[in-house]
């Protein structure tokens, strides 16, 4: 039941999409994306014609991305369970995505492990992009955050609400973030799942460092999804490298 309330708070916000469907439109070629979880970005962009092929290491999640997915031919076989540091697929990709902040989500040895699986499944003329919160303004907040109600949307199986509320705590080189999942019943009662990410607070230059230590160029650093640059204050840290060094 998290998996599909992970999906139903998640599916509500497309404020990326248009940024992930511009690169599959310049790059015009097969797309890999890399914790595609549910489905959220695969499906915006397989629905508009892109051709994308999805990798998770979670059942469930690609259980429900198989519901979501139907029997959209551009989805058919095209998403694999599998662990993101040691895949192995027969072909290259134009363009492969690691959108949702999975990227410093990964523990360090995962995440350069990924990296090099990147560099080999990239064509002479791919991209790799990345989004990920930015480091450096995570690193300067407080150690904790009171919880704090985001939103309230319906529940998946019997429409009652469900109120999502959220957390933080900062701690040593790590940032974790919980969201608090209160499905809140008729009859008063109350059923709590929580959903939890532990993020890395890397220096920038040190995730420059792994994606060239991988092979792969950097050709662009953005601070959000407008592609407005990347600065100390942006929310995000975005990054697209090429293939090759």
């Amino acid at each position: 039941m998290l998996t599909q309330l992970y999906h139903a708070h998640h599916s509500r916000h497309s404020e990326d999409l248009p940024f992930w469907q511009k690169l599959a439109t310049r790059q015009n070629g097969p797309i890999l994306e890399l914790g595609c979880g549910t489905g959220r970005v695969l499906i915006a962009l397989a629905r508009a014609g892109y051709p994308v092929y999805g990798l998770d290491n979670d059942a469930g999640m690609l259980a429900l991305l198989q519901l979501q997915a139907g029997s959209n031919p551009a989805l058919r076989g095209h998403f694999f369970q599998a662990d993101m540091a040691a895949f192995h697929l027969a072909r290259l990709f134009s363009l492969i995505l690691m959108p949702c902040n999975t990227l410093s989500a990964l523990p360090t040895g995962t995440r350069r492990a990924a990296l090099a699986q990147i560099s080999q499944h990239l064509s002479p003329t791919g991209l790799f992009a990345a989004s990920l919160p930015n480091p450096a303004l995570l690193a300067r907040l407080s150690h904790r955050a009171d919880t704090e109600i985001e939103e309230i949307f319906p529940h998946p199986v019997d429409g009652e609400p469900v109120q999502v509320s959220s957390t933080w705590q900062r701690r040593a080189g790590h940032f974790t973030v919980s969201w608090h999942y209160d499905h809140l019943l008729s009859d008063g009662r109350v059923e709590r799942l929580t959903a939890q990410v532990c993020h890395a607070l890397l220096p920038v230059e040190s995730y420059a460092d792994e994606l060239r230590q991988a092979g792969l160029r950097i050709e662009a650093l953005y601070g959000d999804f407008d592609q407005s640059p990347y600065t100390e204050n942006s929310p995000s840290l975005i990054w697209l490298a090429q293939a090759g060094t």
